[in-house]
């Protein structure tokens, strides 16, 4: 029972995925883009959870990490880009 249950989570997490992955291509602007590549990063770390469940193993704990880090500072570096047109800024004192 549980495993038909997530299987069915697991179909529904490819769907979102695809109708996010369509607002990334055809946003209509960068910061609507942004906020669904986040959207992205979240489906992928919940539904490798649920492969893990799924498998029941802990193996895929710290790929749950690692994609949680990258998404968060993938969405920090494109929203401080959106707002200031560079990520880095380099003061100069010449």
């Amino acid at each position: 029972m549980i495993e038909t249950i997530l299987t069915i989570s697991l179909v529904l997490f490819m769907i979102a995925m695809a109708i996010v992955f369509i607002r990334v291509i055809i946003g209509p602007s960068m910061p609507d883009r942004v906020v669904a590549m986040d959207t992205i990063g979240v489906i992928l770390l919940s539904s490798i959870a649920v492969i893990s469940i799924l498998f029941n193993t802990l193996a895929f704990l710290e790929a749950i990490l690692i994609i949680g880090i990258l998404a968060f500072l993938s969405t920090i570096a494109l929203s401080k880009f959106i707002e200031r047109g560079v990520i880095i800024e380099y003061k100069r004192d010449r």
